[in-house]
């Protein structure tokens, strides 16, 4: 009986220990296989974005309290847990520290778990054989190499060194445009010949990886640079004009497949120091990705969906960038538009910089200390929000700023968080209207409105001028000053304020002091062409009584008459304001012009410290001869 037992132990342990090694061996196999498949197939970018997503997703969906942590443990991992989770969050609203938190992360899982290595990482992009390098490979080496030197300034110094912002004559085309090209960036990556470390290789890989998996695509890295803005989805081919150009010429068709003809999924723009310029060697690959792109880059502080019925979204970005996003049917493509605005730059010494630049930089300070009521006009792109970030700058400290805006642009805390200020803007909930009522209550002392594009937010710029500020900075998109006069008067009467032209004319020249038009010329030169003073024109009594005095009624009636006449004159042609040129833009120069109106001079100089009121009555008499002074001083006097 024992020695049947014990057979029947030994056979089951034979078979147990069979069972075993074949298992190992299967495994064994298995690996095998799986080096052989990681020799072959691992290292390309969509195999290693796939590992990369799934690695993260496990770390953030993994439950800590089923792996039998120690408490210290357990809560150092969750934080961690957490910090990954807000971070993945935040990099797809533009926070660069999140971004950097990512990629530093996605560098350690490729290096330390998926044993990228020296060999290996070119298999991904071919680093070593320049000539299988794709256009954007180069210039997302190039742009990495720079960045490492300038920081945010490297698209800058790329542009600048190669003179890529010049216009230029490209095949096909008659005429010359702001374009860089396929073999501009060839040239410039053999010119620089870099010689790249393995730690370069893999963060170039691993920016790669991140903008398609969290990032903006092929903008991601052009967004965070110090430029005016970025642009995608307004050129080339819509996916709709694709299919019916499929039914009615194949051989077009044959060339939009061999990427000839650009489609709009190959639109990339970006804004350089007001120019608008294209870059051809930039492609989003497909009209999903600009897609995706323009469903992710407006997400920040979740300001509703973009839908089809509405089909437009206007935000910031966590950096303080202006972004708007259009989709179809309201467009014909996707686009998204994004506007950067450099506060470090916003100084008026930076932006004016033609001859004459020292009286003009003085005029605007003595306009704002006087406590004027300024527009600014110009086209879109001509530097109006940065003009008044720059000037906002010479506003008192003991004034108070408001600012309405519809999304925030200023971002002036940031500029200067030890002053009092307050931006409030329009939501889906509350109207303009209501934020200027508000704002009527919080003791402000400036109304700044960050754009004058619609009727009801012309008729609140009124209203903050005539009672709730001591004075108000706007911008506004009007060519002449008759036509910002116009504008304003027409908003007033569609906003329902008024409902007589003349009433509503009389209300803005009354209100509106001075205009400071901007431009923006083909070279992409922004500068002041003019500066503008609004005098509106009294209204005097020129009736008379001489009627009285006649003793027929034929010379009565005569006198009557003279009245009537001037009474229809007043009711139908009368000037309500005139307007002339303070300074203008001549031959490359600032030229002051006419003299601000004595009326003006006054208020200003009773606005003023004592000291500025000094300095401005020495820079008017130094260049309109004018003796000017407070009204206090003219009673002593």
């Amino acid at each position: 009986m024992n020695l049947t037992n014990l057979i029947l132990i030994v056979v089951i342990l034979g078979v147990a220990f069979a069972v075993v090694r074949k298992f190992l061996q299967k495994r064994q196999n298995e690996k095998s296989d799986e080096k052989i498949q990681v020799d072959d197939k691992t290292y390309t970018l969509e195999t290693m974005t796939e590992f990369v997503k799934k690695r993260l997703d496990e770390i953030t969906k993994i439950n800590l309290y089923d792996i039998g942590l120690s408490e210290e443990e357990l809560k150092r991992r969750k934080n961690k847990k957490y910090e990954l989770k807000k971070a993945l969050k935040g990099c797809t609203y533009g926070d660069i520290n999140d971004k950097r938190y990512v990629k530093e992360l996605i560098y350690d899982l490729l290096y330390n778990e998926y044993g990228v290595d020296e060999i290996n990482v070119s298999k991904a992009i071919p680093f070593d054989v320049p000539s299988l390098l794709t256009a954007q490979d180069k210039f997302d080496i190039i742009l990495y190499m720079y960045k490492n030197e300038f920081g945010y300034e490297a698209l800058t110094e790329i542009i600048k060194k190669y003179n890529l912002a010049d216009l230029k004559y490209i095949a096909g085309d008659s005429k010359p445009s702001y374009v860089i090209t396929p073999e501009e960036i060839n040239d410039i990556y053999e010119k620089e010949n870099f010689a790249l470390t393995f730690q370069d290789k893999l963060n170039v890989v691993v920016q790669r990886i991140y903008q398609h998996y969290k990032g903006y695509s092929s903008i991601d890295e052009i967004r965070d640079m110090n430029i005016d803005g970025i642009s995608g989805g307004v050129s080339g081919l819509p996916e709709s004009f694709l299919s019916q150009v499929a039914q009615t010429d194949s051989d077009y068709l044959g060339q939009i497949a061999e990427h000839k003809v650009p489609r709009a999924c190959d639109s990339i723009w970006i804004m350089f120091q007001g120019k608008s310029i294209r870059l051809a060697f930039l492609s989003f690959g497909t009209e999903a990705e600009l897609k995706r792109v323009c469903q992710n880059i407006y997400k920040f502080n979740n300001p509703g969906q973009l839908s089809d019925t509405n089909g437009y979204k206007i935000n910031e970005m966590k950096d303080g960038s202006r972004v708007v996003v259009v989709r179809p049917s309201m467009s014909e493509t996707w686009a998204f538009f994004v506007r950067k605005f450099d506060v470090k730059r916003a100084t008026l010494e930076q932006i004016v910089r033609f001859p004459g630049k020292e009286d003009t930089i003085d005029l605007l300070k003595y306009l704002v200390k006087g406590a004027r009521i300024i527009s600014l006009t110009g086209e879109q792109g001509c530097g109006k929000t940065t003009m008044l970030m720059a000037m906002i700058e010479n506003i008192y400290e003991t004034m108070n700023l408001r600012i309405t805006e519809t999304a925030f642009e200023l971002h002036l805390r940031r500029i200067y968080p030890t002053r009092n200020i307050l931006s409030m803007r329009e939501t889906e909930t509350i109207s303009g209207q209501e934020c200027l009522d508000v704002q009527k209550k919080t003791d402000g002392s400036v109304n700044i409105i960050g754009e004058v594009a619609t009727d009801p937010v012309a008729s609140w710029m009124i209203q903050s001028a005539q009672v709730a500020s001591k004075f108000t900075l706007f911008t506004h998109h009007a060519k002449t000053f008759p036509d910002l006069v116009t504008a304003l008067r027409n908003s007033m009467l569609r906003a329902g304020v008024f409902s007589d032209e003349r009433t509503a004319e009389e209300q803005v020249v009354q209100v509106l002091n001075f205009d400071i038009h901007l431009v923006k010329d083909f070279r992409g030169r922004r500068y002041i062409e003019r500066i503008t003073e609004c005098i509106p024109v009294e209204d005097k009594n020129e009736y008379t009584y001489n009627y009285r005095n006649e003793k027929t009624m034929e010379g009565k009636i005569e006198k009557f008459m003279d009245n009537a006449t001037i009474y229809f004159t007043k009711s139908t042609n009368r000037e309500l304001y005139q307007y002339r040129n303070i300074l203008e833009y001549h031959d490359g120069e600032y030229v002051l012009t006419n003299p601000i109106s004595e009326k003006n001079i006054k208020e200003m100089l009773n606005n003023m410290d004592d000291n500025d009121a000094e300095e401005f009555k020495k820079f008017v008499k130094r260049n309109w001869g004018i003796e000017a002074h407070r009204d206090s001083e003219m009673i002593n006097d």
